[in-house]
């Protein structure tokens, strides 16, 4: 009788806790996420001749670094929105490709600054799994 009165009154409060420490989880990762990219993106803007070098040093062309920057932008914010599924996939999709190129970019010319788009996809990974779970 013990076992059984055990489970009916603490089962039921098992799931809300689960489900806001989800939500937790998501917001940090998806938080810390959005402060490095918008980190990056501003270092587009406000250091173009820096990045323009770094883009040549690494055989990319400098006419997409303000491209780049506001794909990120519009990435960021689908992120956030409520709803808009798809395009969260495509989001998340597009930042996945966009941490795996700037990972090789920076480890296949040596400058060692590929620990940034590690952390950027282990942020994103962790985002996307419990976007999936709230």
């Amino acid at each position: 009788m013990e076992y059984k009165y055990f489970f009916i009154t603490f089962v039921p409060h098992i799931k809300p806790n689960i489900m806001k420490r989800n939500k937790i989880i998501f917001y940090v990762a998806t938080g810390l996420l959005s402060v490095l990219l918008l980190f990056s993106v501003s270092q587009y803007f406000l250091k173009y001749d820096d990045i323009a070098n770094a883009f040549e040093s690494f055989g990319y062309p400098t006419y997409i670094i303000y491209p780049y920057a506001i794909a990120k932008l519009l990435g960021l914010l689908v992120l956030w929105l409520p709803g808009y599924k798809t395009l969260k996939e495509w989001a998340y999709a597009g930042f996945t490709f966009g941490f795996i190129f700037a990972f090789f970019a920076h480890f296949m010319i040596g400058d060692g600054e590929q620990m940034g788009a590690v952390i950027a996809t282990v942020l994103l990974v962790v985002s996307y799994i419990y976007s999936k779970k709230i």
